[in-house]
């Protein structure tokens, strides 16, 4: 079984460890896009025709399944992606989990990039599935750039700021964007209150590699042989994983895997 997966940059590093704990013997194909990133400035035209080209990169290894390891992406370019690659490869992409954290009951935020944060996609979602509950948006300004960089004071002046718009009295956090669950830890750090039950975060990781083996009719098989390998892609070029994610637990585990034979 191969699974690609496409971001911009290390954001899909989060889904891309999720499919690698439940099938370790899969096969991996990372496409990111270092000469395009990052995506979220730019038009939903231009951004799709980076989607297209990474996605182009990663289809020419003939996966058995693309995953969209962007929530930016996802919102503009998941039905061009899926028109030009369904049904022979198909395409999962990924969703805020605004439905289950609505499904807790209790007041939710969702921090997302200022381009998400109000945006018709967002609020449909919340009209949807958080109808009756307390939801407020947080902007995070810059915290996907400060990840994707590991920049550690970048990360952690972004964390703090939206931890300051975020209500105290706030249960769950719902992380709107791939790249902050490489630091959800802080995140939750940052918005614990004292006095207060422990945080809730929801991802996304989890759920779309789940949902990525549900399309293939595959089962999880954490203990199969992790003879699974690795291809990564740069703007359709073969490289390596880019340094910043090795400052990750989940780029360290990537890092394990052997290159593609």
């Amino acid at each position: 079984m191969k699974i690609a997966l496409m971001d911009s940059g290390i954001g899909l590093l989060a889904a891309t460890a999720a499919v690698r704990r439940l099938r370790p013997d899969a096969d991996l194909v990372l496409s990111l896009d270092p000469d395009g990133m990052p995506w979220g400035p730019r038009t939903t035209e231009d951004l799709t025709r980076r989607a297209v080209a990474v996605a182009d990169a990663a289809a020419a290894h003939r996966p058995d399944a693309l995953i969209i390891g962007c929530n930016t992406a996802t919102v503009h370019a998941l039905p061009t992606l899926r028109a030009r690659l369904e049904p022979g490869t198909p395409v999962i992409g990924t969703v805020p989990a605004i439905k289950p954290a609505a499904a807790g009951g209790g007041p939710f935020a969702i921090w997302a990039t200022p381009a998400t944060t109000g945006s018709p996609y967002q609020r449909g979602l919340i009209e949807d599935f958080a109808d009756g509950v307390t939801v407020t948006e947080v902007p995070c300004f810059g915290l996907a750039e400060a990840v994707e960089h590991a920049d550690e004071a970048a990360i952690e002046a972004a964390v703090a700021a939206a931890a300051a718009l975020t209500p105290d009295d706030v249960t769950t956090v719902v992380l709107g964007c791939t790249h902050y669950e490489l630091v959800a830890e802080r995140i939750r750090e940052a918005v614990q209150r004292p006095g207060f039950p422990p945080l809730v975060l929801h991802g996304s990781a989890g759920a779309v590699a789940a949902q990525a083996l549900r399309r293939l009719g595959e089962q999880p098989a954490p203990g199969a042989a992790a003879d699974g390998t690795l291809t990564v892609l740069l703007s359709g070029r073969e490289g390596t994983l880019p340094e910043p994610a090795l400052s990750y637990e989940e780029g360290r585990l990537l890092q394990a895997i052997s290159p593609a034979r």
